[in-house]
């Protein structure tokens, strides 16, 4: 048998599912990878990998895609990994630089600036090497996942945007989910499934493996700030979000 390739998001938030699959038996049918977000999409986009679990604003450059899983990555409330940091109020930025390594953030942050706050008359910036380095009072930026740990101390503003997200629609935040792009047999999403919650049962455990940050509580943040089961609320969240992306 063909063994199913599949790629993840290679950051602390994966790390539970990512214990799962190399715990148990379904490694030995599955070729996985470990990627950036906008890898792991563009991987699927592609036919590279049958299974992706990508940022879920990636769907809308796929002719076929189907939910495969009963996990996501997702936030009810702050997520403490995903965030603007800016040096002036949101409604003062005039410049939003976006993450390189992101495709759901970003649209999520242009989101929340043109329906919530407001702001979405201001210049967008996309792929600069130095994105978040400027000192410009009035420049921000996108940023997500391990590179964000410790940060949120270093900036004046600085706005979670799951909590950002919650606030405007009540809804829960879905960031990536498994995505197929192709049909999948049953019976291996059946023992998929089975893996992805080995590795949520065993977060202590993984917990012992990650190193010591003064400066950020990964306990905090893979058992409580994180939310991996994939609600009926979150899909719901899911499918709106994809209806504010395509009015962006």
């Amino acid at each position: 048998m063909n063994k199913i390739k599949i790629s993840a998001v290679s950051y602390t938030n994966t790390k539970p599912f990512i214990h799962g699959l190399q715990h148990t038996g379904i490694i030995e049918k599955i070729d996985l990878s470990l990627d950036t977000p906008s890898d792991c999409a563009q991987k699927l986009i592609d036919d590279v990998v049958d299974i992706g679990l990508i940022p879920v604003a990636a769907t809308l450059s796929m002719k076929h895609w189907e939910i495969v899983s009963d996990y996501c990555i997702g936030a009810v409330g702050a997520v403490n990994s995903v965030f603007i940091f800016s040096n002036c109020d949101i409604k003062d930025i005039k410049t939003l630089q976006l993450d390189p390594q992101s495709r759901s953030s970003n649209n999520l942050a242009r989101v929340l600036l043109k329906n919530y706050w407001k702001a979405d008359h201001l210049m967008i910036a996309e792929n600069d090497p130095d994105y978040a380095q400027s000192s410009d009072q009035h420049t921000a930026f996108v940023q997500i996942g391990d590179r964000t740990f410790g940060k949120k101390q270093q900036y004046l503003f600085v706005y979670d945007l799951a909590e950002e997200w919650q606030k405007f629609t009540g809804l829960p935040f879905v960031f990536a989910a498994w995505i197929a792009n192709k049909p999948i047999p049953h019976e291996f999403m059946d023992e998929f499934n089975q893996s992805l919650k080995y590795g949520l049962d065993h977060r202590v455990e993984l917990l012992k493996e990650l190193p010591a940050r003064p400066d950020f509580d990964f306990e905090d943040y893979l058992m409580h700030k994180l939310d991996f089961e994939l609600t009926e609320d979150k899909k719901k969240a899911l499918y709106l979000f994809l209806e504010y992306v395509k009015g962006l």
